[in-house]
């Protein structure tokens, strides 16, 4: 196939969805498919258009000048009108299937989805409405508890009508403070006091105007894929101080991930039920993943979902998949099948 790997972007997980792009494309090409890297705010500077698939590919060059880009970003915005970069939609136009890595804000919140279900491109991922309302997690929050998943209690609350006073919310410390659409942990804050609520706030607030403020679970972490419907093995985070934030995500040797997680078979089981409801709840087609919290007595609370996960080769859900025995690029071929069953 001819597919367009599109990463990068303006959104604070830019580095993020660099690493998950070039990883996939390296993977595809290694299947005998003739991916490009292309990045979907930078654009491509240059295309030979009687072979903008080439046979040979040099995906180490596409990330550098992706790289090239880092620093500018906000001034390109600023000058510019156009999210899409030069060559972009003409690539993607002539492509079988993009396969989106990209992640955050403007790539996972479904306005790429959209404009490219305008044009007739095929994509990787859920469709742009589910897109959206899995990103904003008020949204996501109101959608699980009305199909009975359960999640933390929390609210919404809006810049410029906040509130200090937490009691005006029905809730008490410690809670947890995040960003309504950010992803990746960044604009997550947990609080136990006044003065780390009032900072939190502030904080969370200069990435936008809206956040979530829920109730703190102290447990373990999980998350599990559900791909074609079906939940994959669940896999424990540990991280060996904190919680699962942007460092410990992303910082190697700073978590623990076990795949798959010491439970029961009927927590298990409970779990996975949880994450393909969570998933049906939101509308989410081909694959998506869910992160769960467990406290010590089995109760569990499913924290949001992430329609765009990251898919380095050493992301969750390649090592959920190769507890079934798919390898890396395997993995990347059956996110392309299972994506191109929205447009049979």
């Amino acid at each position: 196939m001819n597919i367009v790997v599109l990463a990068g972007g303006t959104s604070t997980e830019r580095e993020i969805s660099i690493s998950t792009g070039s990883g996939v494309c390296r993977a595809l090409r290694q299947k005998g498919h003739k991916a490009i890297l292309v990045d979907i705010f930078c654009g491509v500077e240059k295309v030979d258009w009687e072979a903008p698939f080439p046979e040979e590919y040099d995906v180490e060059a596409a990330v550098s000048y992706m790289k090239s880009f880092d620093g500018q970003i906000q001034k390109m915005e600023e000058e510019r009108k156009s999210f899409f970069g030069p060559n972009v939609l003409e690539l993607c136009d002539q492509s079988d299937i993009v396969f989106l890595g990209l992640h955050g804000a403007n790539g996972e919140d479904g306005k790429v989805q959209a404009a490219f279900d305008l044009m007739g491109i095929k994509y990787t991922g859920t469709g742009y409405l589910s897109s959206a309302l899995a990103m904003d997690k008020g949204i996501t929050k109101q959608m699980f508890l009305m199909n009975h998943v359960p999640t933390p209690r929390g609210t919404t609350m809006e810049k410029k009508t906040y509130t200090a006073d937490l009691k005006e919310l029905g809730m008490e410390f410690p809670v947890v403070v995040k960003t309504c659409c950010g992803g990746s942990s960044v604009g997550v804050y947990i609080v136990n006091d006044q003065a780390e609520y009032e900072k939190a706030l502030k904080a969370a607030f200069s990435y936008e105007d809206e956040v979530v403020i829920e109730e703190y679970i102290k447990g373990r972490e999980f998350s599990v894929a559900v791909v074609d419907g079906k939940a994959y093995p669940v896999i424990e985070i540990a991280p060996l101080e904190g919680f699962y934030d942007y460092k410990n995500k992303y910082q190697a040797g700073s978590t623990i991930e076990t795949c798959p997680a010491e439970l029961s078979p009927e927590l298990t089981a409970i779990m996975q039920k949880y994450a393909e409801l969570g998933a049906k709840a939101l509308s989410l087609e081909a694959y998506c993943r869910l992160d769960f919290i467990m406290k010590e007595n089995g109760e569990m609370y499913c924290l949001e979902a992430n329609t765009l996960p990251g898919m380095t080769p050493t992301s969750l859900i390649p090592q959920e998949a190769q507890v079934l025995g798919m390898d890396y690029p395997s993995l990347c071929e059956e996110l392309i099948r299972v994506s191109l069953k929205k447009y049979h």
